[in-house]
């Protein structure tokens, strides 16, 4: 009887080291509300914690869909995503825009069209905004071409963020400051903003509502719309440039082709964006989703 008890042992030791044990992707997470939001303060411990906005929302629906995988949410910067990413540590963001020199250590592929709440306005004062606006014909868009060149007009803006090609190609024509921040970079420029350290920033309309809203003072800035505003064409997912973050982004790259390709599209679409898509946005969502699940894998 021992001896049958020992094998028995033996072969559940062997059975429980031949099973795999799932991969954990690790996921870079920033307190951006509403498109990213921390609960109480802290990262999502867990998928279901995740919150409902634009990026977390879509998480939700999406990483569900990747068998095998489980998920963990780390709070990091954009500077320590390039440093572990350039160690050789793996981790994954949905928070990051595709640029030239970031494909250098980042896998990247796409997730959804662009939707109105992801284009880029002027946060100013609002003492300063009747100066702006002055002359301009109703509903028209500053320039911000323009308003770099102004001498009198200070700027600040997020080092590592990047805002699109049209924005990015701007700012590296003109000395803009840059200001190292952290996880939580929206909220720290947004507070700098509102205190008088500079003139304006740059941030989606989305962020600032929320922020002046969880603050108490929803009039104190105001989000002025640019001609470059809509620079971010695609939301993208990327993963660390090693060989856990090809297979991992491949997963996703897959899961998404699932959701587009899933009969009971509008189910997960409400899920994701409750009532919360114009029509304009859902016509670009579908068109998008069509083609998504027409063609293979989107990976660079």
């Amino acid at each position: 009887m021992w001896r049958w008890a020992c094998v028995a042992a033996v072969l559940a030791v062997a059975s429980a080291r031949a099973t795999p044990t799932a991969d954990t992707v690790r996921w870079v997470a920033q307190d951006v509300p509403p498109h990213f939001s921390f609960v109480q303060g802290r990262p999502p411990g867990s998928v279901a914690e995740l919150g409902r906005g634009e990026v977390d929302g879509f998480m939700r629906v999406l990483l569900p869909r990747m068998s095998g995988y489980r998920h963990a949410f780390v709070e990091a910067s954009t500077a320590r995503y390039e440093a572990e990413s350039r160690r050789g540590q793996t981790l994954c963001s949905t928070l990051h825009v595709r640029t030239p020199e970031r494909l250098r250590w980042l896998h990247f592929s796409h997730l959804y069209p662009p939707l109105a709440s992801r284009e880029v306005h002027v946060i100013v004062p609002r003492k300063l905004m009747t100066e702006l606006v002055a002359g301009q014909p109703p509903g028209s868009r500053l320039v911000l071409a323009q308003l770099l060149q102004r001498r009198d007009l200070h700027p600040l803006v997020a080092r590592d963020r990047a805002f699109g090609v049209q924005i990015d190609s701007l700012l590296s024509r003109h000395t803009v400051p840059r200001l190292a921040v952290g996880a939580k970079f929206s909220h720290q420029m947004l507070e700098m903003l509102r205190a008088g350290r500079m003139d304006y920033t740059l941030e989606y309309p989305s962020v600032v509502q929320e922020y002046l809203a969880r603050v108490g003072d929803p009039g104190a800035l105001v989000a002025l719309p640019v001609a470059e505003g809509l620079s971010t064409l695609l939301a993208t997912v990327s993963c660390s440039r090693t060989p856990e973050g090809l297979r991992q982004i491949r997963a996703i790259d897959a899961a998404v082709r699932g959701l587009a390709s899933d009969p009971d599209r509008e189910a997960w679409m409400h899920e994701w964006r409750g009532g919360g898509v114009d029509q304009q946005d859902m016509k670009r969502l579908n068109a998008y989703m069509d083609e998504r699940a027409r063609g293979g894998a989107r990976i660079e």
